[in-house]
C-alpha cells in the first residue's frame, strides 16, 4: 500500500472519488487485493452525506445502514441522530484500516490520458491506472421546473436545506415529492404547523415486510434502466413506501392525504388547473437528488438518452472507470456489495495489462 502525500502530484493503481459508503467500501477491497490508491472527499470531515441529514432524523427512522465490510457498526440506542452515529463510524472506520482519505478535495475533471487517467483536483492532477467514481448524489439537489415559481414571495428549501421543523411553526408549508423523505420531513412538520402534500403520482404504500426479495427486484428494475443507458432511478423509487405505525397514525391523522400536482405557483401559493388554490409560507422540495457526475464528461460516457451504459460497475465506454452508488448500487447494502465488485474487475483489469 503507497499513501502519497496530498500536496504533490503522484501516480496510483486507482483514485478513488468519494469516502462514503461505496467509497469506503471500494478501499477496503482495494487494501485487501494489495492495489496501491488514493481516495478524494470534498467534505472537511469524514460521513459522506450523512454529515448532513437533518438532527431530527434518528437512526431508528432511517432505511437500514448495513455494515462497512470488516468493522460492524456500534450498537447504540437507535433514538440517536443518525448524522451523528453513521458520521462516527464512518470516521472510525478511515482510522481502523488506515485508509488515504484526502480532505477537503474537490475533483474538477477526470480525463482520458492515454494508458492511464488524468485526475484534476484542488491537491493537484494525479495519474491513475483505473477510478472509482462514488461522488454520491448529496451535492445535486434536484429543483424541478414550475412555472411561475421565480415569483413565489415566500421561503423556497430542498431536503438538502432542511434542518428543523420549529423553522416553519406557525406558517403553512407544501411538501412537494412522493419518496420517504418527503413523509418523513412532512409528518414531523405537521407536528408543528400545517401541510399539503402533492406528488406527481399516487404514493405506492407497501404492507408487510420488506423482504430481501422485494429488495433485489427493486434493484433490477434500476438495473435494466442502467443496461439501457437511461438516467438511473433510485432503488427507494420502486420499492413504493412501507407502512410503519407512525404512518398509519398520520393517515389517522390526515396528514398523508396526497394532493396531484399542482401546475403552476404564484406569489403566494400554488393553484391547480380546476381551480384549486392552496396558500402558502414555504415549498419544501422533497424531489430527490441527481448523480454527481459532471466531472467524468471528458471521457464521454453518456449515452444518448443520458445515462451511462454500466456493466455491473464498469462503464461500458471505458472499462478503467467504475461506478459505485450509482443506479443500482444507490442503497446502502447495495453500496457494500459494488464495492466489492469494482474491486475485483479492477484487480483483473490491471493484472492483465501490468505495463499500463
Amino acid at each position: 500500500m503507497v499513501v502519497i502525500d496530498v500536496t504533490t502530484n503522484g501516480d496510483v493503481d486507482v483514485a478513488v472519488l468519494g469516502a462514503g459508503q461505496a467509497g469506503l467500501s471500494s478501499a477496503y477491497f482495494l487494501r485487501k487485493f494489495g492495489l496501491d490508491f488514493v481516495m478524494f472527499d470534498r467534505g472537511a470531515q469524514p460521513g459522506g452525506a450523512w454529515r448532513h441529514r437533518w438532527p431530527s432524523l434518528r437512526l431508528g427512522k432511517t432505511n437500514h445502514v448495513h455494515d462497512l465490510p470488516g468493522l460492524p457498526m456500534p450498537r447504540v440506542d437507535q433514538t440517536t441522530p443518525a448524522s451523528d452515529v453513521v458520521t462516527d463510524y464512518f470516521a472510525a472506520y478511515e482510522h481502523e484500516f488506515g485508509l488515504p482519505v484526502h480532505r477537503p478535495v474537490v475533483v474538477s475533471s477526470v480525463r482520458d490520458d492515454g494508458q492511464r487517467l488524468r485526475v484534476e483536483t484542488t491537491a493537484g492532477t494525479w495519474s491513475a491506472r483505473a477510478v472509482i467514481n462514488a461522488t454520491g448524489t448529496w451535492d445535486r439537489p434536484f429543483w424541478p421546473a414550475y412555472p411561475g415559481r421565480e415569483t413565489f414571495l415566500g421561503r423556497q428549501l430542498h431536503t438538502a436545506d432542511y434542518a428543523s421543523a420549529e423553522a416553519f411553526r406557525g406558517k403553512h408549508v407544501v411538501v412537494v415529492g412522493g419518496g420517504l423523505s418527503a413523509v418523513q420531513l412532512l409528518m414531523e412538520i405537521a407536528e408543528v404547523t400545517t401541510t399539503t402534500w402533492v406528488t406527481r403520482r399516487p404514493p405506492v404504500w407497501r404492507e408487510g415486510e420488506f423482504t430481501p426479495e422485494i429488495g433485489r427486484a427493486a434493484v433490477a428494475l434500476v438495473e435494466e434502466a442502467v443496461r439501457a443507458g437511461r438516467p438511473p432511478s433510485s432503488v427507494v423509487s420502486v420499492t413504493g413506501l412501507l407502512v410503519t405505525p407512525a404512518i398509519r397514525e398520520a393517515q389517522a391523522r390526515g396528514v398523508l392525504t396526497r394532493q396531484p400536482m399542482f401546475h403552476r405557483i404564484t406569489p403566494t401559493g400554488v393553484a391547480w388547473n380546476d381551480g384549486g388554490y392552496q396558500e402558502a409560507d414555504v415549498i419544501l422540495w422533497c424531489t430527490g437528488f441527481r448523480p454527481v457526475i459532471d466531472h467524468l464528461a471528458p471521457l464521454r460516457l453518456r449515452e444518448s438518452r443520458g445515462g451511462i451504459l454500466m456493466d455491473g460497475t464498469r462503464a461500458v465506454r471505458d472499462p478503467r472507470v467504475h461506478l459505485v452508488g450509482y443506479g443500482p448500487s444507490a442503497s446502502t447494502i447495495g453500496a457494500t456489495r459494488a464495492g466489492r465488485a469494482a474491486a475485483v474487475e479492477i484487480r483483473d483489469l490491471l493484472a492483465a495489462d501490468p505495463a499500463a
